[in-house]
């Protein structure tokens, strides 16, 4: 997820029900002769906030979904007096996995070990790292998270991405994660022909719930320490909790 690009006790970004009461009569994502789905998270937990819908479907569908970290997510709480970066370092890759497990995927990640909030200093090295993990076969899709998100990383990821999926020839999709925060329901930023809807089934929309729990250090404060508090209070979790999913096609 995104570390520390919004002071989430400030700037509270547009209201879910705002998002909720935009016009989603959008076309269906078609997937279903998708055989493996490599999926790209800039820090653990972006897979899950983002597309862990789909995800838990495409497994369960018999998909070969394999996610790949490009950072350990250590940079989420600088300052903090309860956990250091070696921590994090850490406690973030077990509850990735632990996340993943919840959406029916055993597999581990591949994790590339970057610098967490530094990876547009690396998008050269990192999309010479991906392009071995993309597969050209018929059926593979590749997804990172948009590359107009707002994040650093976030865009550093997909550009890196998009790079690597171009040299391989493996078509690329696009998961906002932070765009539901600053953008609006009719931004012109926001490439909305390109948007493809995921309706997620109540038991898949569970499981993804059950998932994002399992982000104990993002999710929860730390301690009572401003440094501490959580980087994904309530607002900002209920724009990954709807019974939908979009990406950019």
């Amino acid at each position: 997820m995104v570390e520390n690009a919004f002071d989430a006790e400030v700037d509270v970004g547009t209201a879910e029900s705002d998002w909720m009461s935009a016009d989603w009569s959008i076309p269906g994502l078609q997937w279903k002769d998708v055989v493996t789905m490599v999926v790209v998270a800039p820090h653990p937990d972006d897979e899950v906030l983002g597309i862990g819908g789909l995800l838990s479907l495409a497994a369960a569908a018999g998909v070969d979904v394999r996610v790949v970290a490009v950072t350990d997510g250590d940079g989420s709480h600088p300052g903090s007096p309860t956990v250091t970066a070696d921590d994090l370092r850490a406690r973030r890759p077990v509850e990735s996995e632990r996340a993943l497990a919840e959406l029916g995927i055993d597999q581990p990640p591949t994790r590339l070990h970057f610098t967490d909030g530094g990876v547009e200093n690396h998008e050269d090295a990192l999309a010479a790292a991906l392009i071995p993990l993309l597969d050209a076969t018929p059926g593979t899709w590749c997804l990172t998270p948009w590359r107009g998100d707002g994040h650093p990383d976030h865009e550093a990821t997909a550009r890196a991405t998009i790079a690597a999926a171009n040299t391989v020839g493996v078509p690329v999709l696009e998961y906002p994660i932070w765009m539901w925060h600053w953008a609006t329901p009719d931004h012109p930023a926001v490439p909305w022909t390109r948007c493809r809807r995921i309706d997620l089934p109540a038991h898949t929309l569970d499981a993804k719930r059950a998932s994002i729990e399992q982000f104990d250090s993002q999710i929860r404060p730390l301690s009572e320490h401003p440094a501490d508090r959580a980087v994904l209070p309530p607002h900002i979790l209920a724009r990954y909790q709807r019974p939908f999913e979009v990406v950019f096609a």
